[in-house]
């Protein structure tokens, strides 16, 4: 519970004056932070190597709060590492202390309908004023329809998401439960369905998958967004997943895309970053060597070595960490690599299909509501969820 009782604390004192809240800026770690801040690298030395890789996740552009004493120096400070954890620093009898700790945010369930006037893009954001949703949506049709020459002025289009809300702000990337395009009055679905996007009939809509970046693949830790630990009483993550494989084997890049980053991340060791489109990011972590040649800049294509298993940073024995990223946000890499189906059968696909319909029918709910004299502010569903911290 204490973690509970400091969040209270320092919101609290979110209506005092000696609360700051800033963006996280880009090529910043948590140590050069801690320097710049007068905080001891002490608290970022003592901690496991798991904690440590994960302060190699904040990405940069996210929101964090410190209060602030009167001298200006840092009593509290909350960095999210991602959607569900994040870095709780704080001192306790005059000494600073780390811990990870739940993101606490509310999260809802909303819907809406539209009629397309310019583009649907550029009337999501005018609607919602929320990008990430208008480029979910896009990406979810992406492959199924022509939105250059297909959809028509006039044609509506329907969404059921999820958003997550943090101190009355848009938080992290909203998900697409349902949605529905009309193309010239005939209406197009997609559902989502253990994370991926598939059709009314369980046809995986998204063709973007990636292939094993190891010829032989063997598991040693999945991925997970937060896990409490029983016996350490500790919140755990692991925000990509572990190959076990000799040193020297070859990695070969999991797409086609071009290398964002070459270099060396404190916990993850030697690592290189591939782009693949304006979506998806793999990340390849504890490389003994990059192959020579790659560079920041270079195009590679999938399958393409680019360098070599090995245990550089912190890990217990060579390994190949890789990470995936969906608009910045960390995704199971099984769920976008080839071995994931991508069209569902059996007792899966009855469950789809059961969800499918659930989802339709409200669609076309609220589709009836909207021909009705209602405002948009006034109909959208909005059913506050469960708050982030208390799952």
């Amino acid at each position: 519970m204490r973690y509970i009782l400091s969040i209270i604390l320092f919101y609290t004192a979110l209506f005092g004056a000696t609360v700051h809240s800033d963006k996280w800026n880009s090529g910043e770690t948590l140590l050069t932070f801690f320097e710049k801040n007068s905080i001891p690298q002490k608290l970022y030395y003592d901690l496991d190597g798991r904690t440590k890789e994960l302060t190699d996740e904040i990405v940069a552009g996210v929101r964090y709060y410190e209060l602030k004493d009167e001298n200006g120096s840092i009593e509290q400070l909350l960095i999210p590492i991602n959607e569900e954890l994040q870095i709780h620093v704080f001192k306790k009898r005059g000494k600073y202390q780390l811990e990870l700790i739940p993101t606490i945010y509310q999260e809802h369930l909303r819907s809406f309908v539209l009629k397309i006037k310019k583009s649907p893009y550029q009337d999501l954001i005018e609607k919602t004023k929320n990008k990430r949703l208008a480029k979910e949506f896009i990406l979810a049709f992406k492959n199924s329809i022509n939105f250059k020459s297909a959809i028509q002025k006039g044609d509506r289009l329907a969404i059921i998401y999820k958003q997550k809300m943090r101190l009355g702000k848009i938080f992290g990337s909203p998900i697409i439960e349902a949605a529905m395009i009309e193309t010239n009055g005939i209406p197009h679905y997609v559902f989502n369905f253990n994370g991926r996007y598939y059709d009314e009939k369980g046809r995986g809509v998204e063709k973007f998958l990636l292939t094993k970046p190891l010829k032989h693949i063997r598991i040693t830790s999945r991925f997970t967004l937060r896990r409490y630990h029983p016996i350490l009483h500790i919140y755990r993550a692991h925000l990509g997943v572990d190959f076990g494989a000799r040193r020297g084997i070859p990695i070969m890049a999991a797409g086609d895309g071009r290398v964002i980053f070459v270099g060396r991340k404190h916990g993850y060791g030697n690592v290189i970053i591939i782009r693949h489109n304006s979506v998806y990011k793999t990340l390849y972590a504890h490389m003994s060597k990059f192959r020579r040649g790659i560079r920041v800049g270079k195009y590679v294509k999938q399958g393409q070595v680019i360098g070599y298993v090995g245990c550089t940073g912190l890990c217990t024995g060579p390994h190949l960490h890789f990470g995936v990223y969906k608009n910045s946000r960390a995704i199971d890499p099984l769920k976008v690599m080839k071995i994931a189906k991508i069209r569902l059968y059996g007792k899966k696909r009855k469950e789809f299909l059961k969800l499918a319909k659930k989802y339709k029918k409200e669609i076309q709910n609220i589709i009836s509501l909207s021909k009705k004299p209602i405002k948009y502010e006034d109909f959208p569903l909005l059913i506050s969820l469960n708050s982030g911290g208390e799952r």
